[in-house]
């Protein structure tokens, strides 16, 4: 990896790094009203959520972050697909990659925000789940379940 070590995330109720909003990446337009419906139903009717597309793998994690609420929808995007967390609870994030496994979605990266990947452009930080989620597929035949997060 480029920048220090990915590490397992927890399950307390502590609030992780970040502005509490969601960052979704390359889901269809048909897939991203049932992501916002397991949110609602699950999860929280209010949480942001910003679908990137387009220019939008050159931008910084925190230019993406401060964007409003369903910024991108409808866009088709291109990008591999991920979901990134910004200031869920530890318990929140194991709950949601819970009911996502269960919903028979396609499978998705997961990352959460820190205070090193804020800076990152978006293709950086999914070229890096790529990568980590190869090696893991590699190193355990195949399981990339696990959420990581950058620490430094």
């Amino acid at each position: 990896m480029a920048q220090g070590t990915f590490k397992k995330v927890g399950k307390s109720k502590t609030r992780m790094y970040g502005k509490r909003a969601l960052l979704v990446c390359g889901f269809a337009p048909d897939l991203q009203q049932p992501v916002l419906d397991l949110l609602k139903d699950n999860i929280s009717q209010d949480l942001p959520v910003i679908f990137a597309a387009g220019d939008d793998s050159n931008r910084t994690l925190m230019d993406l972050f401060a964007l409003e609420d369903n910024t991108g929808r409808g866009n088709r995007s291109e990008m591999p697909r991920a979901m990134i967390m910004s200031g869920f609870t530890e318990k929140e994030l194991h709950r949601l990659m819970a009911l996502y496994r269960h919903s028979e979605m396609p499978p998705t990266l997961w990352a959460t925000l820190t205070p090193t990947s804020e800076k990152w452009a978006l293709s950086h930080l999914l070229h890096e789940l790529r990568a980590e989620a190869e090696a893991m597929k590699r190193h355990k035949g195949g399981v990339q379940s696990s959420v990581h997060r950058k620490s430094h």
